[in-house]
């Protein structure tokens, strides 16, 4: 594993002045990249071809490294590139889905804005549990096998797949009845089949709060909150019931876009304090623990009990609501800062307090 220290040997050999921010051509990309410009920063996108429209019609990039699959980023000419245009890398969803964990932290030689070892910690659904269990927070119940299933439950695929693929069973009948169905449907593989991760469906309203983790302010601060909006879920409303049991109409949980949320205020001591247990617990597991932004994906129930059904330890791509208009963003700092750009204000500040190897790795 690629060690902060080598990653800090390779932060002397910047010019740190002409310091850039790089990252995939996907996801929250433009949110980055608007945040980098709005700190000064250069920056660069690694991008594939049939992509370069969304960069050329928002033109917040100033170089483009092109790609034929996102797997050439670990390619030895790519990194030496990003490495002689001193770039920081910002991972984001695109990259746990395109690259495994370990070449990330095994084989990516350019300096990552965040902590590599956490990286394990989110691709695992069980790491996942210990942390956010460690941290004091409510979780759903998850079942070993399919055979355990005995209420509600959703089965979900490993890693960032944006929820295309996830179903819900309330038996082991029903499961491997709907596996089936996913499979003819070209949603899931039998590989992926294999390796489904089962958890209790809880009732309630789907609330994704946004934080970032400051090592230079040693604060967790929260930045916004969005809701999914996912196909076909969403809009099997407008499709009645008699003729949902005619076609036996399965909805998957493909995310299609976001929206923006405020929460009740009475909601936010719990959040709040949710987000500082989970960087305190995570600078247990992982020293020092989460750098930058993070997002607790949680069920609010009509109880208003809050369950945490998973953890994202970088940018998500809800944080794309909030750049510019986020209340949350807008209470603590004033106009203009969402996630994308508070990446880049750290650092900022990381460079002026010369710390920059604090928050890289």
């Amino acid at each position: 594993m690629i060690t902060r220290e080598e990653i800090s040997q390779l932060i002397k050999g910047y010019d740190l002045k002409k310091l850039a921010i790089a990252t995939i051509g996907s996801h929250s990309a433009l949110n980055i990249f608007k945040g980098a410009k709005e700190e000064g920063f250069r920056t660069v996108c690694i991008c594939k071809e049939k992509d370069l429209i969304v960069y050329k019609k928002f033109p917040l990039v100033d170089e483009f490294i092109i790609v034929n699959d996102f797997t050439e980023l670990l390619n030895d000419t790519v990194q030496e590139k990003l490495r002689k245009l001193n770039t920081v890398i910002i991972p984001h969803g695109s990259f746990t889905a395109y690259l495994s964990t370990e070449k990330l932290t095994d084989s990516f030689y350019v300096p990552m804005f965040g902590n590599r070892q956490l990286l394990h910690w989110e691709a695992s659904r069980e790491k996942q549990e210990e942390w956010l269990k460690r941290a004091g927070l409510r979780l759903p119940k998850t079942f070993a096998s399919p055979e355990e299933i005995d209420t509600l439950t959703i089965a979900k695929l490993q890693g960032a797949k944006g929820g295309r693929g996830y179903f819900l069973a309330n038996s082991p009948e029903s499961f491997s009845k709907k596996v089936k169905e996913m499979i003819r449907r070209g949603l899931i593989s039998k590989e992926d089949a294999a390796h489904i991760h089962l958890q209790e469906y809880v009732i309630g309203v789907n609330v994704y709060p946004h934080y970032f983790s400051s090592i230079i302010k040693d604060d967790v601060e929260f930045l916004g909150v969005d809701k999914r909006y996912e196909s076909t879920v969403d809009a099997i409303g407008r499709v009645p019931a008699a003729e949902q049991l005619e076609i036996n109409l399965n909805p998957t949980y493909t995310i299609v876009g976001n929206i923006p949320l405020t929460l009740r205020e009475s909601l936010l001591p719990e959040l709040l304090t949710m987000g500082d247990n989970v960087q305190k617990t995570a600078r247990e597991i992982a020293p020092p623990g989460i750098i930058g932004p993070f997002c607790l994906e949680t069920v609010i129930t009509d109880k208003l009990e809050i369950y945490t059904f998973e953890i994202s330890a970088r940018i998500v791509a809800g944080t794309n609501v909030g750049v510019g208009t986020s209340p949350y963003a807008y209470l603590k700092y004033g106009e203009k800062m969402y996630t994308g750009r508070r990446i880049a204000l750290e650092i900022r500040e990381a460079l002026k307090q010369k710390r920059l190897s604090d928050v890289v790795a």
